[in-house]
């Protein structure tokens, strides 16, 4: 009997090794897709194969629903995967700093936030933004509208977009010249880098 308990420990042992070692995903996914662009590769069809996802028949799902939408803007996919690997999506507005992005007429946010403005909202852009959010975004669902723009406002500054009280068009297309200029000296300095790294390998 000693020995058939001794037997029986360690197999309990082994067992729970086995269940620690092996890696469970949990029934939710949310990812960010540009309309109409799901594809099987990375990052998007690791994560669902890892699921058990149909990968095939979610890009042609996904694609079709988002279809009335523009073309390549991001979108907020959440998804909810069932034990059969049957599979619902709830689509949520496009990221807050897409439309921040957007708003201020940059590709680009700021290389280095706090340190350099990438762009300029004025409050009246925040409050617009804040309205769509209000009525198109589940995270923001039951706060105040004040409450959405203080944190629109705080991720203005996280991207390096500056919130002004009025903006005028004249003087802000002048300076959007003026980043143009900046971001591509940014971009040719990453890609000198970058190619220095290469050189290096």
């Amino acid at each position: 009997m000693a020995t058939k308990g001794k037997i029986a420990g360690k197999l309990g042992k082994n067992v729970k090794k086995a269940g620690a070692n092996k890696q469970e995903y949990a029934p939710y996914l949310k990812v960010i897709i540009p309309a109409g662009l799901a594809v099987a590769a990375p990052p998007l069809g690791p994560q669902l194969a890892q699921r058990g996802v149909q990968i095939a028949g979610f890009c042609k799902d996904y694609n079709a629903m988002t279809a009335e939408y523009k073309p390549k803007v991001p979108l907020i996919a959440d998804l909810k995967i069932n034990v059969d690997r049957t599979y619902s999506i709830s689509l949520v507005s496009p990221p807050t700093s897409y439309f921040l992005k957007q708003a201020a007429g940059i590709k680009k946010a700021a290389m280095k936030p706090g340190q350099e403005v990438a762009g300029k909202l004025s409050l009246k852009h925040i409050y617009e933004i804040a309205k769509i959010k209000e009525t198109s975004d589940n995270r923001f669902r039951g706060m105040s509208l004040e409450c959405i723009c203080k944190s629109l406002i705080g991720q203005c500054h996280n991207i390096g977009i500056e919130v002004v009280r009025d903006l005028k068009p004249e003087d802000y297309g002048k300076f959007l010249k003026e980043r143009e200029e900046i971001v591509k000296e940014q971009e040719a300095a990453l890609e000198a880098k970058r190619q220095a790294k290469l050189l290096r390998q």
